[in-house]
């Protein structure tokens, strides 16, 4: 009798493993990431809404020049720096404003608005 509740429950898990590892799947590819360009001393575009779990991607596009992405509210969390053509992203898991600027270059502004 054991033997076969055991052996039961192998065929459940094994019977109901695609579905999991499809579930898995279709909520990886629900995941958005968006890029934002660095240009001409600019983010681009300024601003990006994303949803709760989404990336952004930054992007140095820049020919001779390094900037790095910095949130001062959230204690001046910063990437590394970013040379030409090197990028960065970062995954939001909270809703919120996360307000950021360039590390070297605090006049270079942008924010991410992040909903449910």
């Amino acid at each position: 009798m054991l033997s076969a509740v055991i052996a039961f429950r192998r065929w459940r898990f094994a019977k109901g493993a695609p579905v999991l590892l499809a579930l898995f799947s279709l909520a990886a590819m629900a995941q958005t990431v968006v890029e934002v360009h660095i240009v001409n001393y600019r983010f681009e575009p300024p601003t990006v809404s994303i949803k709760v779990g989404d990336s952004v991607r930054w992007i140095n596009g820049e020919k001779r020049t390094s900037h790095s992405v910095v949130f001062p509210d959230e204690n001046g969390l910063e990437s590394e720096r970013l040379f030409p053509d090197e990028q960065w992203e970062r995954r939001f898991d909270r809703p919120g404003r996360y307000a950021y600027q360039c590390g070297p270059h605090p006049e270079m502004k942008g924010e991410v608005l992040v909903g449910e």
